[in-house]
C-alpha cells in the first residue's frame, strides 16, 4: 500500500524532532528522560502539525 506524501512528511518530522532531542535533550520546553518518551512526544507533535490524529476515527475507512 503506497503511503501518502502527508504521511511521509509526518515520518520525516518525527525523525527530525527525535534527532534534535538526541543532540540537546529537549523538545521545545520539555526534556523527556528517555528516547521512548521523546518519540511518543514527537509523534504527537508531528500529527498535530499535520492536522491528523494518531487514532482512526470511528467509522472511517482505511
Amino acid at each position: 500500500m503506497p503511503t501518502s506524501k502527508a504521511n511521509e512528511k509526518v515520518g520525516r518530522n518525527i525523525k527530525k524532532i527525535v534527532h534534535n532531542w538526541e543532540q540537546d535533550g529537549a523538545i521545545g520546553n520539555s526534556h523527556p528522560k528517555s528516547k521512548k518518551k521523546a518519540i511518543k512526544q514527537a509523534v504527537a507533535i508531528s500529527f498535530k502539525k499535520a492536522g491528523k490524529s494518531k487514532y482512526q476515527k470511528k467509522g472511517a475507512k482505511h
